[in-house]
């Protein structure tokens, strides 16, 4: 797999504002280095390289799409607030949908008056179940690719996640997961993750451009192609999702996530 050298750069961001769309710079299949270290890598198609790992986020995918998966509806990027939606809808704008689900671990939230870490509520859904077991077994398949293309990384994931018991875990080296349909995140930075450890980010998409991972840090654009896989440590720099245009009406990009919280550490 190709060596790819991620250089610093200055370029300025401020946390929350929107991602500007960018071409991608990196599309094929690759391992990211900041200096000597080891930091992620890139597939442009996960088929390749496991092809039960596609057969599962297909699954997954499909059954996301479902009535059978409860949603939060969500209002990110250039979706705007209701207000926003509701004039842009009066002009003929369309926007598309957008939703997610969380999956495995929830940290607490005392300012929605639960101190306390739980699971997600997703699991008690009977319908959901698939949906569920297929995104288990995906996080094992995607471990199975860590430990095969970059060991130093496994090694180093599953050191980070020692402290971690593993009733809080989703899979090995993760205690989350989220599916982010048609979400174009603002420029943040995983402050809740575990460090040195990464997240794993699985792109299923139809009829749709954008969508792409921008870190500024690096100038670096991550083209989130159908089947793509993207392991990267998300608490290391700050990065945006760029706007997700669907060419055809239906058109999406549906991002399946994988996630290791510090906030289980030691419980």
């Amino acid at each position: 797999m190709e060596r790819v050298q991620l250089n610093k750069i200055d370029k300025q961001v401020k946390i929350g504002e929107p991602t500007p769309y960018y071409e991608p710079n990196i599309k094929e299949s690759c391992l990211l280095y900041d200096g000597d270290e080891l930091v992620g890598f890139y597939i442009k198609d996960i088929n390749e390289y496991n092809p039960k790992l596609t057969q599962l986020v297909t699954l997954a995918n499909k059954e996301f799409r479902s009535p059978n998966v409860p949603k939060s509806e969500m209002s990110r990027g250039p979706q705007g607030n209701k207000k926003d939606k509701i004039e842009r809808a009066k002009q003929g704008v369309k926007l598309v949908t957008q939703y997610s689900t969380i999956l495995g671990s929830v940290p607490p939230k005392p300012h929605m008056r639960r101190p306390y870490p739980t699971i997600s509520s997703v699991h008690n859904e009977k319908k959901a179940k698939p949906f569920i077991k297929a995104m288990l077994l995906a996080a094992v398949e995607s471990e199975k690719l860590i430990q095969q293309i970059a060991p130093t990384l496994y090694n180093q994931q599953t050191e980070a996640l020692s402290g971690v018991d593993p009733k809080w875990r989703f899979g090995n080296l993760f205690t989350s997961s989220i599916s982010n349909f048609n979400i174009s995140a603002a420029y943040h930075r995983d402050t809740g993750n575990i460090v040195n450890a990464c997240n794993v980010i699985i792109t299923k998409r139809e009829n749709s451009t954008g969508g792409s991972l921008h870190v500024p840090d690096y100038d670096a654009t991550f083209e989130q192609a159908d089947n793509s896989m993207l392991v990267y440590p998300a608490w290391r720099n700050i990065h945006g999702v760029t706007p997700i245009i669907p060419i055809k009406e239906g058109g999406y990009r549906n991002s399946l996530i994988f996630y290791p919280l510090k906030a289980f550490v030691g419980l």
